[in-house]
């Protein structure tokens, strides 16, 4: 653990000082949240079908642009090499990357969604508590797959194009059901009135994370 928590702690000191990973996210969220705020906000019809798509949407490419910076300090001056060269297991650096992630892309997750209530006129309580659980299990699944693929990307030229392409296909059950908790919430329900969803997506999570700690090794070392 403690290996893991170094990991961790080099990449929050390094935010705290750059603040160039979570200011880039939360602008980029910000920006779509204004955007769709002008599109839908005079069609209460609508806003209601789509809110929950908006903002998952918001809160996937914003993360997606996280994801993508993921490694990169790490390959500037061949960093990383350093990194695999200490006497310890891969699947503790993927560990230590995925739980830091996971920090950054949770806290600009909740971010987003205190925008979207302001922005849309929901209700602050009955809405932002129930969908923190939900902003999590997200993050989790987005950043277990996210993390492994932005290894796998890291020596490639275009590797912001690349890793969308790749994480995608394999998020689409983050994203189903995410949204259809988040509609749940949005309508004034409970998560347990979707209990498939929230199911699939606690599996998803324990499955990919698990999968993604054992494959780390063989991908970074390809990389």
């Amino acid at each position: 653990m403690n290996k893991v928590l170094a990991i961790i702690k080099k990449d929050i000191v390094t935010e705290l000082r750059t603040k160039e990973l979570f200011s880039s996210m939360l602008l980029f969220a910000l920006l779509i949240i204004v955007v769709f705020n002008f599109a839908f906000g005079f069609s209460v019809e609508i806003l209601n079908l789509a809110a929950p798509a908006m903002l998952w949407i918001a809160f996937i490419f914003a993360g997606i642009l996280g994801l993508s910076r993921s490694f990169a300090l790490e390959k500037e001056g061949n960093a990383i090499m350093g990194m695999l060269l200490t006497p310890t297991d891969r699947s503790l650096i993927y560990a230590g990357k995925m739980i830091s992630n996971t920090i950054f892309v949770f806290i600009v997750g909740v971010i987003t969604v205190l925008m979207f209530i302001l922005f849309f006129n929901y209700d602050f309580v009955s809405t932002l508590i129930p969908m923190i659980p939900i902003v999590l299990l997200g993050s989790i699944g987005f950043v277990s797959v996210g993390t492994l693929f932005s290894a796998m990307a890291i020596n490639t030229r275009l590797r912001e194009v690349l890793l969308p392409i790749l994480l995608f296909p394999i998020i689409i059950p983050v994203i189903v059901s995410a949204v259809k908790l988040s509609g749940e919430v949005l309508d004034g329900n409970t998560i347990f009135d979707a209990s498939a969803s929230l199911k699939l997506l606690i599996a998803f999570d324990i499955i990919f994370v698990t999968a993604c700690a054992v494959t780390f090794e063989y991908i970074i070392d390809e990389s």
